[in-house]
This record gives C-alpha cells, structure tokens and sequence, in this order.
C-alpha cells in the first residue's frame, strides 16, 4: 500500500491488485456489500488506510477512498465524499471514519 496516488482510479487498480476486491457501501449501521449480500457494522470493520483526492476543476468532486478490512477476512475499498457527516450513518460509523476526515 503506498503512502499517496496521484489519482483515485491509479489507487483503486493498485489496491485491487493487492486484494482490496470488495466495493464497500456505506449504509446506516456501517458497510454492505451487494455482490456479498452482506453489512457489517462499524465495530465488524476497520479503515486502514485512506486517501484524498481533490477535484481539479471543481471543489464539490473532493472524495475519499478508505481501505477497508473486515472482522471476517474480507477486504475492500469505500469512496466517499469529504463529508461523511452528511450521509445517514450510525454514530460509531461516523466516529470511525471522523477520525480520517479530521487529520
């Protein structure tokens, strides 16, 4: 995993090279995946890494990509906006990823 990406989609093809396969959705209570028909809860998961990307043209398409691990094994990637708070989380979903959005 490297320190930084000079683009989302570079850092995306890398971490799925390096077994992050799973698309993670971010839904009230922590994550889903739909191709797994599965959600963990935010205390079943942890972020291990994150990455910024900022718009070039336009400050509204700043995102996020978190690398995400899972109690159970599993491995995956989660893009967001900067503003997690905005989306309807459980509050240990949003202190997990509060964390990252305030370094």
């Amino acid at each position: 995993m490297k320190e930084g990406y000079t683009s989302l989609s570079i850092a995306i093809k890398d971490l799925q090279e390096e077994g992050y396969n799973v698309d993670f959705n971010l839904v009230e209570e922590g994550v889903e995946a739909k191709s797994k028909k599965k959600t963990w809860p935010a205390g079943k998961l942890d972020v291990v890494k994150f990455y910024r990307f900022e718009g070039a043209t336009n400050p509204s398409d700043n995102s996020i990509l978190y690398v995400i691990e899972t109690e159970d094994g599993e491995k995956g990637l989660l893009v967001d906006n900067y503003d997690a708070s905005a989306t309807q989380v459980s509050k240990e979903m949003l202190e997990k990823l509060k964390i990252h959005h305030n370094e």
